[in-house]
């Protein structure tokens, strides 16, 4: 039989044709669903039902030179008017004396920090109301001096948003907290963990709409790795080490729609065996390819959880065949074995990952002897130094360093450069350079062997 897409000659009864007819058909498929004039990701490669966001593209360029909590030239200058692209010329921890407001259509490139990178301190920052939003490269630690009935980061009615590569810490209600109304939001290859007194929960995500997890470490949290409550992605997170529960259901009067695709739960020192839980009728549930490691031997070894067994642990909730959620930019789905692998190498701020976040990272490599929920971070040594630098030389104040301008054939003195797309990709100067930061640290990485 022969395949008019191929040319390759096949008989009739071959196990590859039935392949290739599925790859064939799977790419046109995605072709279909992703045209040639759909917009550019919010960077290369975001997914999810936030990749689209554009943040604050086009908009002026603002430097935060300095770690004080507010005045010129500070992160609260940078985000209290919208339409800002905010690069960092320090690096740094930023000890906030009270809780920080974005304003929306802003984006955050922590990657442009120098030294060990920025974490904000001491309170929370919150989103909400807040729309077309892009934060990379950060890290959030409310920490126990924040007040008790907030989250590290807080988005209530919020949407069009992706928060990548983030660190999500020390929450004092939650570590994350997603709610009312909010809509369209991707967190991937994030860190959201430890949270802190009076509850040391993960995140609270309730009454939401198109809510995208992906790729994320969720690690010694009592609960709520999340809670999901409304219409919510969760593909190939890790989560490591719940006290009480791990994914937790929405159980209420509202139907929820979850699809748990490639996930893997692995039991720590506070873990007992409920790796979900509070799933009621009202919770309509896709699983496929989740996995759960419950042995604490030190390896991955965990055994693949099906559909009787979700059901006898997490509760009652209603298990469909096929996914609810299909988002503008589709996640690229990955085995639990190879999420596991990813999320270890990336999750979190990873350009350089601190002192906190490398316990945790060595915790999730024990796979099962390491971890300990907390209560303060005090029991943990609290934040860590962290070094500075200096910001690379321009002659244009751009953010950009004349070198890389030379290396791309432009002149280091053009004063719009920064806002310019010197090959029309859909990215500015600035979002390519600070995109090229990231994809020159994952080469380095992986030539080094990491």
């Amino acid at each position: 039989m022969k395949s008019s897409a191929t040319g390759f000659i096949l008989k009739k009864d071959s196990r590859i044709w039935l392949r290739l007819f599925v790859v064939l058909a799977c790419a046109a498929q995605s072709q279909a669903a992703v045209p040639n004039n759909s917009p550019a990701p919010a960077f290369p490669k975001a997914e999810g039902f936030g990749a689209l966001a554009t943040g604050g593209q086009g908009g002026r360029i603002y430097h935060v030179n300095n770690l004080a909590d507010s005045g010129a030239g500070s992160l609260r200058e940078a985000l209290s008017v919208p339409h800002r692209m905010v690069i960092f010329d320090v690096g740094g921890i930023i000890r906030l004396q009270s809780n920080i407001t974005s304003s929306s259509d802003v984006t955050i490139l922590g990657q442009t920090a120098s030294g060990d990178g920025i974490t904000l301190y001491q309170h929370s920052i919150s989103f909400s109301g807040c729309s077309n939003v892009i934060v990379r490269y950060i890290r959030f630690r409310e920490g126990i001096g924040g007040d008790q009935g907030k989250c590290a980061v807080n988005i209530a009615g919020g949407s069009d948003m992706i928060f990548d590569h983030v660190s999500i810490e020390w929450g004092r209600w939650d570590c994350l907290g997603v709610t009312q109304g909010s809509h369209d939001i991707t967190f991937q290859n994030c860190l959201i963990g430890q949270g802190i007194g009076p509850q040391c929960f993960g995140a609270l995500v309730d009454s939401v709409t198109n809510i995208t997890f992906s790729h994320n470490l969720w690690i010694d949290n009592k609960s709520r790795n999340p809670k999901a409550k409304g219409t919510v992605q969760y593909i190939n997170n890790v989560i490591y080490n719940w006290g009480v529960n791990g994914l937790v259901g929405g159980h209420s009067e509202m139907d929820h729609q979850l699809d748990v695709i490639g996930n893997y739960f692995i039991g720590g020192p506070s873990s007992n065996g409920q790796f979900a839980g509070m799933f009621t009728s009202t919770d309509k549930v896709f699983l496929q390819d989740n996995y759960v490691d419950l042995n604490s031997d030190g390896r991955l070894d965990g055994h693949l959880i099906g559909d009787a067994d979700f059901k006898k642990i997490a509760g009652s909730p209603v298990i469909f065949s096929t996914p609810f959620l299909h988002p503008p930019v589709p996640v690229v789905i990955e085995s639990a074995a190879a999420a596991w692998q990813r999320v270890a190498a990336e999750a979190g701020c990873s350009l350089r990952r601190d002192a906190v976040d490398l316990q945790l990272i060595a915790e999730l490599r024990s796979l099962g002897s390491k971890g300990r929920i907390i209560r303060d971070e005090a029991e943990i040594g609290g934040m860590p130094r962290l070094q500075g630098g200096l910001a690379p030389a321009g002659a244009m104040n751009d953010g950009i360093p004349d070198a890389w301008k030379i290396a791309h054939g432009s002149n280091p003195k053009n004063s719009r450069l920064a806002q310019e797309n010197y090959n029309h990709d859909g990215y500015s100067n600035l979002e390519k350079y600070a995109n090229e930061l990231v994809q020159n640290k994952r080469r380095s990485d992986a030539d080094a062997g990491n």
